[in-house]
């Protein structure tokens, strides 16, 4: 079971934040230090904080030039919040496919998705295990298209030594409380580029300058401000980063080694020089080897007293308002202003939805042990061996 995630640290740092006698982020000095402290751990020259990891991207969106009728490339296997602010400002999601075995996007199929209306794209690190983000920003270079990295799932996720979200030209972060570290809902955009950093503030706050103190109102922008309470905890949540990373890192090896002795069973495939924070762990059953399909396996796993679960569908036939082109009331906006539109559906993505048929999630987190991840190891392994020899029979 999770164990407790706050503590006197987020106490100390909620009561200095009332003592401010002022919660906005501007005029206190909580997100201030979020920021410094954020910017050492990554190594990015310029952070800016907002409400969620979603806005976040919103932000980071923004600030890299999306607009109506462009296209933004990203993963069919994400979050909700991957998509909200391609939609938003006008632009349409179009899905790379991905690798079977690691869940994450490649770059062979960013390459193929490219058209002269692609603007953008966001790369998930699914699960924190680190996509080909190298090769993917190689593809983008000398095309004018930027790249978003989306780490809502892999706090302290590496990749060659590097941190995530400092390879394209900006890395997203969720502090929401489902995530590695928490303050209940915050986001976080980390660039080197001072101008993206500037557009990227301008555009989770209303478009009130408040670095340049100009009066302008470059656009329109939403309200997507952090406040000096989030800021305090995600403070004291940072401090626990290092260690609660290293726990989950050494967990995920430790279940990887072991279901690859397991007959049917397909660890997720690691790059080489990636170093996974795995905010969870999704492995893909054989089902040509063992004769059955991921829900019966589940449920004979779950007999055995390890509970597993199904990930997310991929977005490109499951969320109505692509298929049906329904974002907003009233309107086939912005789908009726493009000059063509994906063929959202089945088929879109195939080794994405193979992907997902075949693919077992285990919600690994820090508080387990060696023992629970060889008792997992264990159980999948014997109802393996089971269905195999039974089909085999």
């Amino acid at each position: 079971m999770p164990g407790r995630r706050f503590g006197r640290e987020e106490l100390r740092q909620l009561k200095e934040a009332l003592e401010q006698n002022t919660l906005f982020y501007k005029h206190g000095k909580k997100t201030a230090l979020l920021c410094e402290k954020m910017s050492r751990l990554v190594g990015a020259g310029n952070v800016v904080p907002c409400s969620s990891g979603s806005a976040a991207i919103h932000g980071a969106v923004k600030a890299c030039g999306v607009g109506p009728a462009d296209e933004v490339i990203t993963a069919p296997i994400t979050d909700a919040g991957t998509l909200l602010g391609i939609v938003y400002e006008g632009a349409i999601p179009v899905f790379a496919d991905v690798n079977t075995d690691s869940f994450n996007m490649t770059p062979a199929s960013v390459e193929a998705r490219i058209t002269p209306r692609t603007r953008a794209v966001i790369v998930v690190h699914l699960m924190g295990n680190p996509a080909d983000v190298e090769g993917i920003v190689a593809v983008c270079r000398g095309k004018g298209i930027k790249v978003i990295e989306d780490c809502a799932q892999a706090w302290g996720a590496k990749m060659n030594g590097r941190p995530l979200g400092t390879f394209g030209d900006c890395g997203c972060f969720s502090l929401n409380d489902f995530k590695h570290i928490s303050c209940g809902e915050g986001g976080l955009i980390v660039t080197d580029d001072g101008d993206l950093a500037w557009r990227a503030a301008l555009s989770i706050d209303k478009c009130y300058d408040r670095v340049r103190n100009t009066r302008g109102m470059e656009f329109c922008a939403p309200n997507y401000r952090i406040t000096e309470l989030q800021s305090a905890v995600a403070i004291a949540q940072l401090g626990r980063l290092k260690g609660l990373v290293t726990k989950r890192n050494a967990l995920g090896a430790r279940l990887g080694k072991g279901l690859r002795k397991a007959p049917g069973i397909i660890p997720c495939k690691v790059l080489p020089g990636a170093w996974p924070s795995w905010w969870f762990y999704m492995f893909r059953i054989d089902t040509g080897v063992l004769g059955v399909d991921a829900d019966t396996f589940i449920k004979a796993v779950a007999a055995e007293g390890v509970p597993l679960e199904r990930y997310c569908e991929p977005v490109h036939y499951s969320y109505k308002y692509l298929v049906n082109q329904s974002a907003f009331n009233h309107s086939k906006w912005p789908f009726s202003s493009a000059k063509a539109v994906p063929p959202y559906g089945r088929g879109y993505c195939p080794s994405a939805e193979m992907a997902y048929e075949t693919g077992v999630r285990f919600k690994l987190n820090h508080w387990l042990g060696a023992r629970e991840i060889d008792d997992t190891v264990k159980a999948v392994s014997k109802v393996a061996a089971c269905f195999k020899s039974r089909k085999s029979g």
